[in-house]
């Protein structure tokens, strides 16, 4: 077999959740901060769109929550 090229080595991004999953008053979800539309498209989002909002949206919505 041969060696894999780390530059095509797919990685995909994992959810969010942490098994908290109940909606706070502001629409947000209690334990990872999506809204209900982007738990429910995550499975159909692509990994730019995934990275997008666990390295930029959510981390801001959670500081803001504090």
């Amino acid at each position: 077999m041969a060696p894999v090229d780390d530059m095509t080595t797919f990685r995909a991004v994992l959810s969010p959740c942490i098994g908290i999953c109940q909606l706070g008053d502001d629409g947000l979800c209690l334990g990872c901060h999506r809204t209900t539309a982007e738990i429910a498209r995550w499975s159909q989002m692509n990994d730019d769109e995934r990275l997008r909002l666990m390295e930029h949206v959510l981390p801001q919505r959670e500081s803001n929550r504090s």
